[in-house]
């Protein structure tokens, strides 16, 4: 008798889900849906997954070269008596440079170009439309060598 036992054992998770299926064959799944109660009377598209781009190639072919570098920022020092009095008096640079450049940039540029630090940097718009910078050199550092440097004296 001791088999029998050991089958009866065996089937009843058989007979278990048989049953369930039974039950669930005369009631019916359904059961009661639950509505969500709408409070407003807008519709909303709802928001959906925003995957991140991988292009399978760039639509670029070239990348693009910045369009203001050092050069293209200072075009050219000015060597007028004017400038030439800033150099002496004031420790001040005088150049022409972009028109779409600010002063950071003037400022970074110099100090590529020349290898010195500039304490301040003034700029205007001259009435034929080109920038004119006026870089006032760190104290320790004189505009008439780095003017000879440069080669324009």
């Amino acid at each position: 008798m001791a088999p029998k036992a050991a089958t009866k054992a065996k089937a009843s998770p058989a007979a278990a889900k048989a049953q369930a299926a039974k039950k669930a064959a005369l009631k019916g799944t359904g059961g009661k849906r639950v509505h969500k109660v709408r409070t407003g009377t807008h519709f909303y598209r709802p928001k959906t997954l925003k995957l991140a781009r991988q292009p399978k190639y760039p639509r670029r072919s070239v990348p693009r070269a910045p369009e203001l570098d050092q050069y293209k920022i200072v075009q050219y020092p000015l060597n007028t008596e004017s400038a030439m009095k800033k150099i002496e008096e004031n420790n001040t640079l005088v150049f022409i440079c972009d028109v779409r450049s600010n002063k950071r940039q003037i400022k970074e540029a110099v100090k590529r170009l020349y290898d010195v630090d500039a304490a301040k940097v003034n700029t205007l718009i001259r009435p034929d439309g080109t920038k004119k910078a006026y870089v006032r050199l760190s104290a320790d550092i004189d505009a008439l060598d780095v003017a000879n440097k440069i080669g324009f004296i």
